[in-house]
């Protein structure tokens, strides 16, 4: 496995001393770029981190009517949390080893509901396993935002949407932080094969590197790296029927700028 170590200076750039969890002999956070043997690129030098994100939520699929298809992507609909301060060394409450870091995506998907509008509201609860249709986001998606809870750490506070735009690119808008994505994929590689599949058991999705896409829409973001990833493969056409469904994911967002 490769890891990315940026600059020291990168880390502290993102965490300035008014800060709480800002500690001047913290590592800087490693990138894990892969688990499989084909790695994501690094971060291009110059570029610094500037937020780590856990994003909940929903991946959406197509099938077409017969059952040979296969799942065609068509988006996803995320809430974004600050997990920054929780990366191990980096603040007073911060998680003491990288597994529990890590395992904030699985721990995530299992044991707090979907914070999406959902059509069926059964769906979003907590390890919910249905249908994969029955996941399905209403028009107005968005819940008023919350802090992510979980008992003995601090609040996890919430950062921002992802979400696909009218013209189909994917879109990180980190309102509590000013920042903002609009990119395209320009690498991927293979979920470890010991990922989480999920509640409905489809499988973990791909690790992705989304880089600016040109269109002027960006604020402060470059890069954004989708990372341990738990949940979001497309359901069997076979099993979901034809038309569209959706599945529950967690997915780590690392954000370079």
């Amino acid at each position: 496995m490769q890891a990315r170590t940026e600059p020291a200076q990168a880390y502290h750039d993102l965490c300035p001393s008014q800060h709480r969890w800002y500690v001047a002999s913290a590592p800087p956070p490693s990138l894990r770029l892969t688990r499989t043997g084909d790695n994501l690129v690094a971060p291009a030098a110059g570029l610094v981190l500037k937020r780590i994100a856990i994003g909940h939520g929903i991946q959406n699929y197509s099938c077409e009517a017969i059952p040979s298809a296969v799942p065609a992507a068509k988006g996803a609909l995320a809430v974004l949390y600050d997990i920054t301060p929780l990366y191990p060394g980096g603040a007073p409450k911060a998680l003491d080893t990288r597994a529990k870091f890590d395992a904030l995506s699985t721990n995530t998907l299992w044991t707090k509901a979907i914070p999406l509008n959902l059509a069926n509201p059964a769906a979003a609860v907590a390890g919910a396993v249905l249908p994969s249709k029955q996941y399905g986001a209403l028009a107005q998606p968005w819940k008023a935002p919350r802090n992510l809870d979980f008992q003995g750490l601090p609040p996890i506070k919430f950062l921002g949407h992802h979400y696909f735009d009218a013209e189909g690119s994917p879109t990180f808008d980190l309102s509590e932080a000013g920042l903002k994505a609009s990119v395209k994929k320009t690498g991927e590689a293979t979920q470890p094969a010991n990922a989480d599949k999920g509640p409905i058991g489809t499988g973990a999705v791909k690790w992705l590197l989304l880089e600016d896409n040109g269109k002027g829409l960006s604020n402060g973001i470059k890069a954004v790296y989708r990372v341990i990833t738990a949940g979001g493969g497309g359901d069997a056409c076979a099993k979901a029927g034809d038309g569209l469904h959706s599945v529950p994911y967690t997915a780590q967002y690392w954000f370079y700028g």
